[in-house]
């Protein structure tokens, strides 16, 4: 009787989710103690979500002969619904893609464990839990670049000015990858030191984290050339 309670699909099935749950759950507080927008609640549900899909599946299939991977394929692509909503975009900035890919992994794992398949879904949390709680350590061995992009409104298309620009943003480790020349706004033209030669520098380039810049220091110091009337970070 023990034997027939212990394999039937009622109690495997409860195993699964339980397992689903703690292991989801434990990549659910990594996320949490770091006050991401998807936490331990989030992740748990997704996971659990995860395992009753797959446990759906086979019932259907050992009752009514179904594919049993259809509603798990029709999961993976809604997923991608749930993860969107917790990526955020501050203009060139992203943030939340490590959250939306761990609500995939969690998916993954949820179905793994629905599909019976524990040992796997073990392995699967703690690498999981490691690229997510341990993996800064790696990359903070590593060179980081920010990008950046300012506008220089000078009043004269004077070489040495350009040269001085230059000389700033070298003597500060950054590198250059563009430069042109632009149209001046009509703000710059009201200007009572606007003239025809003004011209509108547009530099684009990228600077190591390790080294100790600050944008506000730069665009100060290039403000104070000779000949410069405007400079913004764009």
């Amino acid at each position: 009787m023990f034997y027939e309670i212990i394999s039937s699909f009622a109690f495997t099935a409860t195993v699964r989710l339980i397992l689903g749950f703690f292991l989801t759950g434990i990549i659910g507080l990594e996320r949490s103690s770091w006050n991401k927008p998807a936490g331990f609640r989030t992740h748990a549900l997704v996971g659990i979500s995860a395992v009753l899909v797959m446990l759906c599946g086979e019932y259907l299939s050992e009752k009514y002969a179904m594919d049993p991977s259809r509603i798990p394929a029709q999961l993976l692509s809604g997923i991608g619904f749930l993860g969107a909503g917790t990526i955020l975009r501050n203009g060139a900035n992203v943030k939340g893609l490590t959250t939306a890919a761990s609500l995939l992994a969690v998916t993954c794992i949820g179905l793994i464990i629905g599909a019976g398949f524990y040992a796997l879904g073990i392995v699967a949390t703690i690498i999981v839990y490691f690229i997510l709680s341990y993996s800064y350590i790696l990359f903070s061995r590593l060179d980081h670049f920010s990008i950046f992009e300012i506008e220089i409104t000078i009043k004269s298309d004077n070489n040495e000015v350009v040269k001085s620009i230059e000389k700033i943003l070298s003597e500060r480790a950054i590198k250059i990858k563009h430069i042109s020349n632009n149209e001046v706004d009509d703000e710059v033209k009201n200007n009572e030191e606007y003239s025809e030669k003004t011209k509108v520098l547009k530099i684009s380039g990228k600077y190591s984290n390790k080294d100790d810049n600050n944008m506000n220091e730069i665009i100060s110091e290039v403000a104070n050339l000779e000949d410069v009337i405007k400079v913004e970070e764009v």
